[in-house]
């Protein structure tokens, strides 16, 4: 096996480790939103993605971009067997993270009543809340970003995947614990929906908590390699802190700013929402409401093959670095095929899936709750699946290859393009939330055109067309005719939803990936390197699927 082949093999199977633990981290965040938010109400769970929305800009701005670009710069130092400058950079990272945090954690804090007095003009009275609870997660969050973007540029997925997992256990047991608790304590207070919404974020403080505690843990094992390493280490004379925080700043800047720009394009559609449909006589329950629809039914279901793509990215691009370091083309080129190939190769499949039974799936995880125009949302909105995958692989395929500005370029122009369709929608027509569904689309469809031409502009990379996005295509409308006729005779003779559902998710599985190995959506070898690729071309050998 070449070393392209191991360097390849080595960043899939470490994106794959990392995209399965955010997969679960997904599954259980949907099933504990499940009673939390029968818990807390529509109007609850408004509050919630406001309060969420507010702490992602935060977290973004303060250490959000810390594991991406740690984890680059750790990549393309240990690519020159540089450790002594590796220890340097985590020492100065932990640093600027305590300081960032901090700020962050103070402003978060302290401005929460100025936060609900300025979003939507005061429409989500109890905000303060639930951002006073998330305000010490950020500075958790800022420690936990530094440690997980050492083992990432480390080349290994494991502590981060680990910590993720056992801080969304802990967040779902006291998520509906503290909401239940909080709702039952102030069941005759005003803000009584403010009291849930900051049940449920405590669920994330205490969940960042158990993370960090984890990674720690690790690195308390890991240091002394570190130190060992660092000392061994006599390749001339190690970077100073000057130079190291400067390439810190140089490094997650552009990764803050084009995450800022994504993250504020949802508190900028609920400012709109509120703002504009109030002067069309909505009442602040009616705005809270249609936004605890859009972010409950639609962004958080959409969110769970959101997570694979993010995953893949945060694996490709220390992996692109490090290709890009050593002036080898062939292996990035490799790497860019195979990352986008395995994106969508999940992108499409939930993307017709969501189209298809978006009610249906509601109905069984929200019986008591509007599935109907949740399902609605996914009809018209899922598409948005395969251009933020698309969006995301490219943006750290830019970020690799050091093209850090391109990409929040790219997302200041696609969200002003959101922002004018959205104002335009929701002030000349009645579609109300509908409107934030086409905002959701155009932004990463503009973001996605521009980074996949800048790719092709800076390397000399060139996306095949018919395999990547043709065959999953094919295969996903397939898989969605046959599923939809499954489920739709079996729930004429026999009406359960949960079941039948349950049932036509299995047939669209198995039809799904025969189809993408019938149709040679990948070769052998692309199938290899994809998570338990040698079970996949064994059993499709077997059963006449493959050659």
């Amino acid at each position: 096996m070449s070393q392209q082949r191991k360097s390849s093999d080595n960043y899939i199977k470490q994106g794959s480790i990392l995209a399965g633990a955010s997969l679960l981290v997904r599954i259980i965040g949907m099933l504990y939103r499940f009673p939390m938010s029968n818990i807390i109400g529509e109007e609850g769970n408004g509050l919630y993605s406001v309060a969420f929305e507010i702490y992602d800009i935060m977290l973004i701005i303060s250490s959000y971009s810390l594991p991406l670009a740690i984890s680059k710069m750790i990549s393309e130092k240990r690519a020159k067997m540089e450790h002594k400058n590796i220890l340097r950079i985590f020492r100065c990272s932990m640093i600027f993270a305590l300081i960032s945090g901090g700020t962050a954690m103070c402003v978060l804090f302290f401005g929460a009543t100025f936060f609900e007095r300025t979003i939507a003009g005061g429409k989500y009275t109890g905000l303060y809340l639930p951002l006073r609870v998330l305000a010490p997660t950020v500075f958790i969050v800022a420690v936990m970003g530094v440690l997980r973007g050492l083992f990432q540029g480390k080349g290994t997925m494991i502590p981060t995947a680990v910590s993720q997992i056992i801080e969304q256990i802990v967040n779902a047991a006291v998520s509906i614990y503290a909401a239940y608790s909080l709702m039952r304590v102030h069941n005759l207070s005003v803000n009584l929906a403010g009291y849930g919404a900051a049940g449920g974020t405590m669920g994330t403080l205490f969940g960042a908590v158990s993370g960090c505690v984890i990674l720690l843990l690790v690195y308390v094992i890991y240091r002394p390699v570190l130190i060992r390493s660092a000392k061994r280490d006599r390749r001339g004379i190690p970077d100073g802190p000057g130079y190291i925080y400067k390439l810190i700043i140089f490094t997650a800047v552009p990764i803050i700013l084009s995450q800022t720009v994504y993250q504020i394009s949802g508190i900028i559609d609920y400012s709109l929402l509120g703002a504009i449909q109030a002067g069309k006589g909505w009442d602040d329950m009616a705005v809270k409401t249609a936004t605890g629809l859009y972010s409950t039914k639609y962004r958080l279901l959409l969110s769970v093959p959101i997570a694979i793509a993010t995953s893949m990215s945060a694996s490709l691009l220390p992996s692109i670095a490090t290709s890009f370091s050593r002036n080898d083309g062939e292996e990035l080129h490799r790497k860019i095929r195979i990352g986008i190939k395995f994106n969508m190769m999940v992108a499409f499949p939930c993307f017709v899936g969501f189209s298809i039974f978006g009610t249906q799936i509601l109905k069984m995880l929200y019986p008591s709750q509007d599935y109907v125009t949740g399902g609605r949302l996914l009809l018209f909105g899922s598409i948005a699946l395969v251009l933020y995958a698309i969006s995301n692989i490219s943006g750290a395929i830019l970020q690799g290859i050091n093209q850090m500005r391109l990409p929040v370029i790219h997302s200041a122009i696609a969200l002003g393009i959101h922002i004018i369709l959205v104002v335009v929608l929701l002030i000349c027509t009645n579609i109300g939330v509908y409107a934030l569904i086409a905002g959701n689309i155009i932004f990463p469809l503009v973001v996605a055109f521009l980074n996949m031409y800048s790719i092709y502009r800076h390397t000399s990379y060139r996306q095949e067309v018919i395999r990547t996005f043709g065959v999953p295509f094919l295969a996903s409308a397939i898989m969605g005719v046959v599923s939809f006729a499954v489920y739709h005779l079996i729930y004429r003779m026999w009406p359960h939803n949960t079941i039948v559902m349950l049932i036509a998710i299995s047939v669209a599985v198995i039809v799904y990936f025969a189809l993408y190995l019938l149709l040679r959506g990948a070769d052998d070898e692309e199938i290899y390197e994809f998570p338990m690729g040698v079970r996949i071309v064994k059993l499709g050998r077997k059963i006449k699927l493959l050659r």
